[in-house]
């Protein structure tokens, strides 16, 4: 599997990072004229059209859960862009927790749900840790219940949203970089550990997909083998050939929706990496100017991508978290 997997992970904090400014955009005219250059790595601007932080609340039940922190000021506000303060080539949160659990891995040189757990909730408790303004429900769930009494690993929630498989790359990555072979085992570590935050089928089944197409791909199987074989349930070759001959935002946007929902951001994610499969660069662009949920889109369409393609070095140069990964990745 050589290099595979790591280059998938990297694909993955490209593809997120690529799309940061423009996440969430569902106006893909107000897109294109606050972006009308888009290409790679840009800071994101104030205003955002489309956010939805002027109704959204958290209102924790105690100090213990609070993970808004000093970004908390902005909820309720119209026009904040849910990444204002990250710069150009930043990840989001998840990708964000996504690094820390590569490193977690890599630096105990195992995967134990209980570590990841304490990691996890000593990250997003610490107010110095991140500055994105925007926390995605199912953070906001477990951690309220946590503060309630609720044991760690049962404070996941039934989150039907693709950001619930940003970390999946990850995951494998690090699995692979600690030694381990059986990917059966892997199979049962990715379940189980999405489950740990997201306890919907659809998510659980969109990230065994994820990863076992990777693990395909990464043993030398072309794309479209692996799509039939673990992929038909969200879509296939076939009718993914017949939607290319219609415009991007014709399929996602229209066919399927460009928000975070499973199932339909799962197919729309593995259409636009099939339809990519051999141009990184086109794939990227192509994902984040579909807009809606391109960033955790991206763990899909830039692991996939990664995994079949060279990385560009220009782009990964440009990528901030490198220096947090890229010293365990020889790509």
């Amino acid at each position: 599997m050589s290099t595979t997997l790591q280059n998938a992970f990297l694909g993955s904090l490209i593809a997120d990072a690529a799309a940061m400014p423009v996440h969430w955009y569902y106006d893909t005219q107000a897109l294109d004229r606050d972006y009308p250059e888009f290409s790679i790595y840009t800071a994101p601007k104030n205003p955002h059209p489309d956010s939805i932080l002027w109704r959204s609340k958290y209102n924790p039940g105690n100090r213990k859960a609070d993970i808004l922190h000093d970004q908390a000021r902005y909820w309720g506000k119209r026009g904040v862009h849910y990444h204002q303060f990250l710069p150009a080539g930043g990840n989001t949160l998840n990708y964000r927790l996504a690094i820390e659990l590569y490193r977690l891995i890599l630096d105990r040189g195992r995967y134990q749900p209980e570590e990841w757990l304490d990691t996890y909730t000593q990250l997003m408790t610490d107010p110095q840790w991140s500055q994105d303004t925007y926390v995605e429900e199912y953070h906001r769930a477990f951690f309220d219940r946590w503060s309630k009494g609720t044991p760690l690993k049962d404070c996941g929630i039934d989150d039907l949203h693709i950001g619930g498989i940003a970390t999946v790359p990850a995951l494998l990555a690090g699995l692979f970089s600690i030694g381990k072979t059986d990917t059966n085992c892997w199979i049962r570590i990715v379940r189980a550990h999405v489950a740990l935050t997201h306890k919907n089928s659809f998510t659980l089944d969109a990230s065994e997909a994820l990863a076992r197409i990777l693990i395909e791909i990464a043993a030398g199987k072309v794309l479209d083998h692996s799509l039939e074989a673990h992929g038909k349930a969200w879509g296939n070759p076939l009718q993914f050939q017949t939607w290319s001959k219609q415009k991007d935002r014709m399929i996602v946007g229209r066919q399927l929706t460009p928000a975070c929902y499973l199932p339909d951001s799962f197919s729309a994610s593995l259409y636009l990496a099939w339809k990519y499969q051999s141009d990184f660069k086109s794939g990227i662009i192509a994902n984040a100017l579909c807009g809606g949920d391109n960033c955790h889109r991206g763990a899909v369409v830039g692991s996939i991508l990664g995994a079949l393609n060279s990385l560009p070095g220009d782009w990964l140069q440009g990528l901030l978290a490198k220096n947090r990964v890229h010293g365990e990745i020889v790509v």
